[in-house]
């Protein structure tokens, strides 16, 4: 019977029939009259050897095709393996070859390939080691992630990927469009303006598909809102899209982002779930991927699990930008960004507070209400609003949250201080005029928790199929 090649080395004994299934890494031959196959299914980092002698029927016939790159079914029965490194191996009693790989022309040949070499075959380089690896992990902190909200009663949500609002204000959205009219007009504006983002129900376009100009989604957070304020705990968990032009290994024009939204919690809850959260997410890839993890370590960083593991024993710290921007201009370091209160923190801000000042995971808060978006709840100080960044180390910041404003005149003021008419978000006004609540929430970029714990470089290696500028390929 078939069985994946991670469940017989787990479970399967010497003398149990077996049957494996994937594609062939390798076929050394022997003198005596037999051949090694390594067969690896994908199933876990590590491959079966199979032991094929020249008395099963076809081998003769088929075993000069069983190449690199070529899938195989093997059956026979599995027997201690006398190699170092395996425990068992399969003595084949029958071969099947399943297709056929050009030995010559085949791209993963048995040897180190960069990742932007594998980037450019992005339809075969999960069958590498590490791209293997990257992506059982990425499945199991996904898993991980609906165990965490569903174990604490937070219903899923789908938002849509198509919307007519611009959450973060920024106007860096993809406009999406069935007419040649609105794809000429959209070629011309460089980014949508915020006068035509959001057009009232009274002045529908009849020349725009959805009767107004419509984008991919930036974030699921405004929808988000609306179920928390009336189903109670939720969360969405899908792909959203930035039309920035920028090719940086921590930027992607696709991304998958994880936000939940919590009614009747202040910022300090936010924080402790977000908190919760993130050790949750370093703790099951500890316990469940140590195969992988170790590979990781081995092989691309090796501070990996050591990082995880901090981050999973260690409270977060909580600390003011006020407090972070003093630690930083008292620091003495000379930054590439200048540190003043009242602009953003870059990446190497964050990462020197989490590695070399605090040296564990920070919450910062209390950030200056200038430089955040409309949504978030101003401080009775007035300069700042219940914002939140989570920073680790490595990465800096990987999620970012706050309270939400839930004063029906505050919030229409921001939104006028930013550009953005009330009219034209009507809907999240009215969840301010009936019932208000305070309310909380915040996002994860899943490819930024994914190259914490993997410890990979680029963005794009830890997405299946990355979209950047001028690349959208399979």
């Amino acid at each position: 019977m078939y069985r994946r090649i991670a469940d017989l080395l787990k479970n399967a004994s010497p003398g149990d029939a077996a049957e494996i299934r994937g594609w062939v890494r390798t076929r050394r031959d022997s003198k005596g009259g037999f051949s090694f196959v390594e067969v690896n299914d994908g199933s876990c980092f590590a491959s079966l050897q199979a032991v094929v002698p020249a008395d099963v029927p076809g081998y003769e016939q088929s075993i000069k095709d069983v190449t690199t790159g070529s899938s195989v079914a093997i059956s026979g029965k599995l027997v201690d393996s006398p190699g170092k490194g395996q425990r068992l191996e399969l003595q084949a009693d029958a071969l099947r070859l399943l297709g056929t790989a050009d030995a010559d022309a085949y791209p993963l040949q048995k040897k180190r390939h960069s990742f932007e070499f594998l980037r450019e075959i992005a339809h075969l380089r999960t069958r590498t080691n590490t791209f293997g690896a990257v992506f059982r992990v990425r499945n199991r902190v996904s898993y991980a992630i609906h165990e965490f909200f569903q174990q604490r009663g937070f219903l899923y949500v789908h938002s849509p990927i198509i919307t007519t609002s611009d959450c973060e204000g920024a106007g860096a959205m993809f406009r999406v469009t069935a007419s040649r009219e609105s794809r000429d007009e959209s070629r011309e504006q460089d980014s949508p303006s915020m006068t035509s983002l959001n057009l009232l129900p009274s002045t529908l376009d009849p020349a725009e598909f959805f009767g107004r100009p419509a984008y991919l989604t930036v974030s699921g957070q405004l929808e988000g809102e609306i179920f928390a304020c009336s189903l109670g705990p939720c969360y969405t968990f899908g792909p959203t899209f930035r039309a920035e032009n920028s090719n940086t290994t921590r930027h992607l024009a696709e991304f998958w982002m994880i936000e939940p939204e919590m009614p009747f919690f202040e910022l300090i809850d936010n924080m402790a779930l977000a908190e919760e959260f993130i050790r949750h997410l370093c703790r099951t890839v500890l316990e469940d991927c140590q195969e992988d993890l170790a590979f990781f370590a081995d092989r691309i960083d090796k501070e990996a699990i050591t990082t995880l593991r901090m981050i999973a024993e260690n409270d977060f710290l909580r600390v003011t930008y006020t407090e972070a921007v003093e630690v930083l201009t008292q620091s003495g370091m000379t930054f590439d960004y200048q540190v003043e209160w009242g602009r953003d923190l870059q990446s190497e801000h964050e990462r020197y507070l989490t590695e070399q000042h605090f040296q564990r995971p920070v919450i910062l808060y209390d950030y200056p209400r200038t430089i955040k978006p409309f949504y978030m709840r101003v401080n009775d100080d007035g300069k700042t609003v219940r914002a939140m960044d989570v920073l680790v180390p490595r990465v800096g910041e990987i999620i970012g949250g706050s309270q939400r404003e839930e004063r029906l005149d505050v919030l229409e003021s921001r939104m006028r201080e930013q550009d953005l008419d009330p009219a034209h978000y009507w809907w999240y006004c009215e969840l301010r005029k009936y019932g208000t609540v305070p309310h909380s929430g915040f996002g994860l970029g899943l490819e930024r928790l994914m190259l914490l714990i993997t410890g990979m470089q680029n963005i794009r290696d830890v997405i299946p199929f990355p979209r950047t500028p001028k690349s959208a390929e399979f």
